[in-house]
């Protein structure tokens, strides 16, 4: 890769590890639901400007469905999901539990005519996540009622996480990515937006909630898919997926180091076998990936 393709790979390393500590931060004072729509409205409001003077838009008609579909799965659910689990677990046992998302899409793909064999070494992968996953809600900091729900908040956001892109690929392969993006994050601010008011603040926020919000709209959002879509250009799809190995890391010694957060014994064990688990379930197959009809 180019200097540049490295500066953009460390850049989106660094900023997909910090959504879930600008989460917690701003649950504290804005529900889940306002907090998810602020952040997807920014980020609408970047993106779409950028996506008009490419072109991006022209055949947005013609894809109305799977964008709303998509819009749904990738950015509504899991938003929404996210910032209601970060209310009763901390923002580093988020991130371990988001790391399962290449493991889910590999347990999904078939749902969504997506094919791929799965020889000894993923499924050595897939035992190694679900092992990760086990040791973090047995021996990790999750304990009661409230952290279980915080748990299954979590399953529900990396669910629809591993469904996105695969609807991305299966529906909206021919538009442009960003053009697809930005429609998508405006349809999914859209669909929040009664929510949002529902649930509105009685108060202004104060001026580190109001940060939080848009540091999660204007760079985790916007900035970092156009970093992305770079990156997929300059270094190839494949290698743009190893950055799903580095913002947990980036995530889990924000929430330990700033946060004060504990992981335990427990923890440690799963942010390891997860992301292990995710590697091997993830690797490259030699019979490719086949669309079925």
């Amino acid at each position: 890769m180019s200097g540049r393709a490295w500066i953009a790979f460390a850049a989106l390393g660094v900023i997909w590890g910090l959504p879930y500590f600008f989460i917690k931060l701003a649950v504290h004072e804005m529900s889940p639901f306002v907090v998810a729509w602020s952040r997807l409205l920014l980020a609408a409001v970047i993106l779409l400007p950028i996506a008009g003077q490419r072109g991006a838009l022209r055949s947005l008609g013609t894809h109305l469905a799977p964008i709303c579909a998509f819009a749904l799965v990738e950015f509504v659910i899991p938003f929404s999901a996210i910032s209601l689990g970060e209310q009763w677990i901390g923002s580093s046992v988020t991130a371990i539990l988001i790391a399962m998302v290449p493991l889910t899409v590999v347990l999904i793909s078939r749902f969504f005519g997506v094919h791929e064999r799965v020889g000894r070494w993923r499924a050595a992968g897939l035992a190694l996540g679900l092992v990760g996953v086990v040791a973090l809600v047995g021996l990790g900091p999750i304990s009661g009622l409230w952290g279980w729900i915080g748990v299954g908040c979590m399953v529900l956001a990396t669910i629809g996480y591993a469904a996105g892109p695969l609807i991305l690929l299966r529906h909206l392969a021919d538009m442009d990515s960003v053009g697809a993006v930005a429609a998508s994050q405006s349809v999914a601010s859209l669909m929040l937006l009664p929510a949002a008011l529902l649930t509105w603040p009685h108060r202004l926020p104060t001026p580190l909630a109001l940060a939080s919000i848009a540091v999660l709209g204007v760079v985790c959002s916007a900035l970092a898919m156009l970093l992305m879509v770079y990156l997929i250009r300059q270094a190839g799809a494949s290698r743009a997926t190893i950055i799903t190995y580095v913002n947990p890391a980036v995530a889990t010694l924000l929430g330990v180091l700033v946060l004060h957060e504990r992981l335990g014994l427990g923890g440690m064990m799963a942010f390891v076998l997860i992301l292990l688990g995710s590697w091997l379930a993830t690797r490259k197959s030699a019979h490719g990936v086949a669309q079925c009809p």
